[in-house]
């Protein structure tokens, strides 16, 4: 009997053995170049089923085949004791981006992190606003993780000792090369669920699996057009009378104002809230919405979703609420039907039926001290861990869905996401206030799919605030969050002059901002993006010496100061205390954004550019379609000037974009591309054309005029 037992154990232990192993794994084409595979018991709760947002298959088809990237028997899986370890291969030279909107570095080869929805508190270790569990390499691959778990990464910094990559070992004592992190040939994964469910995008070059992801979570969103023009967020305690007075102040400095922000004063009670107007504050809300949409501003009220007891709605949601609170305020379960249908009515009928255009969605990141903690419950049965996970995405999610049911389109900010919210159209923001930092973040943002605006609060000079709002111009949302010292555009009397500049070029250049994200949304294309995703600028990391700490150092991959706006600009923004900056440009010939003046090609120049402008340059055959500085964007049907602006030499087309600007009819058609062309006629001059308006559909432009800058 007793041998019979052990002969059982054995067999257990053997089956135990085998299924910790690594287990063979079918890929599966889920869309042209998007595989799928699975290990283990995948959850049902995950980023995708949380986001719920449908692949676009025809866009994704048009970015044509393309071959399985990897070597699949050097990808890994296995299941282990309820969790779930992966392994990726990673050539010599190989550089990794993404991993999360980080805020300190763009490559991430050597890094160590573990993917935590948190409020980024300084160090790029994974906790922070969006923990997107999708890499890009610079082979041209994506892979991407949909567990809405903690996951910890080691993103090419562990060693296995059957490796067919192993490094010599040195000798620390004689050995100058020696390094503390030596050459690892790998990604490794450890998501704490027993099964998880995973996709590798392919694609010739970064961008394209960057689009691939993009397009696979829906496409990108496509703001209103007034999404794109200025925004100023008043001091929290404000009046009706004080936001309109400073609408007026606005308008009579000639300043472009499209959505005014009103903070968490607007409520009877906040922290937690009570979702209810102060009427001391504001006594007829409707009012006064209605008063400031009639002169092109549009109004956005913050809100964090933790409800006071104060709350008209508070005892009937109480039962779909977490066991603990934030603030004291109850945590609803968006999960549940009930809890959404409670919540999400009551912001439609006391804000968006008065004529509220948008959300700014606070405090649903972090800190640990601030937020539940993982031993909190919900009715729903979904783990603490999980909602944390995705908490910022089911608050975009139903939000975004009262707007679209209304045929509105809307554009807020949200303080946490992850990957299936590409398509919200929600813009992060934070607390961490450091202008390189805002800068590098802005960069990652295109490796993520999220958006992030490198906003203005207050600045210790005057140069600080100007070298902020240039950079915060050329960025998905123009704004200045003034809730804390009610800071103006013309707070620094000595630099007004060149804010005002700037916030007038914002207007000007709505036309191009508009088309980029309109190819953001349907070819997933991020309209602010990292260097390393612009043809002609990836430099190679070359011998197999190169080890973690060598990386960041290598030639100028990691270049986490200057950026792409669009098709066709570099954006280099100056920080306080610098005369002059480098900056790298991608091979072919480059042009001042300002004078059209020839600056380079393929080369690194040092520039000086004063502290009236921001350097921004154009790539040869660069076209900028641009429209008056008015100080409102354009309403629906209304026509505006066009000045198409081009750059060089060389013959080149761009696509404008049109549609209504403010309801979702572009998903039934109501949308036109219109191709703009400058080409060498037959005496040799460069002349641009533009096709026709497409009939029956919306044309915004009228009175189209040629700039040739380069002369």
């Amino acid at each position: 009997m007793q041998l019979y037992k052990r002969h059982i154990l054995s067999f257990i232990f053997s089956i135990l053995f085998v299924l910790s192993q690594a287990q063979p794994v079918k890929w599966v084409e889920a869309y042209p170049g998007v595989w799928k595979a699975s290990i283990g018991k995948p959850e049902s709760f995950n980023l995708l089923s949380v986001a719920n947002v449908a692949p676009n298959k025809e866009a994704l088809g048009r970015l044509g085949k393309s071959s399985f990237p990897l070597k699949k028997t050097d990808i890994e899986m296995k299941v282990v004791d309820g969790k779930t370890y992966l392994r990726f291969p990673l050539e010599v030279g190989e550089q990794l981006f993404g991993f999360g909107l980080n805020f300190q570095k763009v490559l991430q080869r050597g890094n160590i992190m573990e993917l935590h929805v948190d409020h980024y508190g300084g160090v790029d270790n994974g906790r922070t606003h969006s923990p997107t569990p999708f890499y890009v390499s610079s082979k041209g691959y994506g892979v991407f993780i949909n567990s809405a778990r903690y996951i910890k990464v080691w993103a090419g910094t562990a060693v296995r000792k059957d490796s067919p990559e192993f490094p010599e070992p040195r000798d620390r004592n004689l050995d100058p090369n020696w390094s503390a992190a030596p050459y690892s040939d790998a990604v490794e994964m450890l998501v704490p669920a027993a099964g998880v469910e995973l996709y590798v995008f392919g694609g010739s070059q970064p961008l394209e699996a960057v689009q691939r992801f993009n397009l696979f979570n829906g496409g990108g969103c496509l703001p209103p057009r007034w999404g794109l023009g200025f925004t100023q967020r008043i001091k929290t305690l404000y009046t009706s009378d004080d936001a309109e007075n400073e609408v007026k102040l606005f308008e009579e400095k000639g300043y472009p104002l499209d959505i005014l922000g009103l903070e968490p004063g607007w409520q009877s009670k906040s922290y937690p809230g009570s979702f209810s107007w102060d009427r001391s504050r504001f006594p007829d809300p409707a009012s006064f919405a209605h008063r400031l949409l009639d002169k092109g501003v549009r109004l956005n009220l913050w809100i964090n979703p933790y409800v006071s007891p104060s709350a008209p709605f508070y005892k009937e949601i109480k039962p779909y609420t977490s066991s603990h609170t934030v603030w004291l305020g109850n945590i609803v379960d968006f999960t549940i039907p009930k809890a959404r249908d409670i919540f999400f009515n009551h912001l439609k009928k006391n804000q968006l039926d008065i004529g509220i255009s948008g959300y700014k969605i606070d405090e649903i990141d972090g800190y640990d001290n601030w937020l539940w903690p993982d031993v909190a419950t919900f009715p729903s049965g979904i783990s603490a861990e999980q909602m944390r996970q995705t908490y910022g995405l089911l608050s975009q999610r139903y939000s975004f869905d009262m707007f679209q049911k209304m045929n509105k389109r809307t554009y807020g900010l949200i303080r946490a996401s992850n990957a299936g919210g590409v398509s919200f159209p929600y813009v992060i923001y934070n607390d961490y206030y450091d202008h390189k930092n805002f800068v590098t973040a802005l960069i990652n943002s295109s490796f993520s799919g999220v958006l992030w605006t490198p906003e203005v609060r207050s600045s210790e000079s005057s140069e600080e605030w100007l070298r902020r709002f240039q950079s915060n111009v050329f960025s998905p949302l123009a704004m200045i969050n003034a809730w804390s010292d009610g800071t103006k555009p013309w707070t620094f009397g000595d630099v007004e002059e060149y804010v005002k500049e700037y916030a007038l070029l914002r207007m000007k250049m709505m036309p191009y901002w508009y088309s980029e994200f309109a190819k953001y949304h349907f070819e997933g294309t991020p309209p602010f993006r990292a260097m390393n995703l612009e043809n002609g600028f990836m430099q190679s990391l070359d011998t197999k010496e190169t080890n973690a700490l060598n990386y960041a150092e290598a030639t100028h991959s990691d270049m986490k100061d200057q950026y792409m706006a669009g098709e066709n600009l570099v954006v280099a923004p100056m920080f306080t205390g610098e005369i002059q900056r480098s900056v790298v440009l991608p091979k072919g010939n480059w042009y001042d954004f300002y004078t059209g003046e020839y600056v380079g090609n393929g080369e690194v120049i040092t520039v000086q550019p004063g502290l009236s402008k921001m350097p921004v340059f154009v790539k040869d055959g660069g076209i900028i379609p641009m429209m008056p500085a008015i100080l409102h964007s354009p309403k629906p049907g209304q026509q505006v000037n066009l000045e198409i602006r081009y750059y060089g030499k060389k013959p080149s087309t761009y696509m404008l974009y049109d549609d209504d600007g403010t309801t979702f009819d572009y998903q039934k058609g109501q949308y036109s591309w219109r191709k703009i062309k400058f080409d060498i006629n037959a005496v040799g001059e460069m002349v641009g054309s533009i096709s026709d308006p497409v009939v029956g559909k919306p044309n915004s432009f009228n009175n189209i005029s040629y700039v040739y800058m380069t002369k």
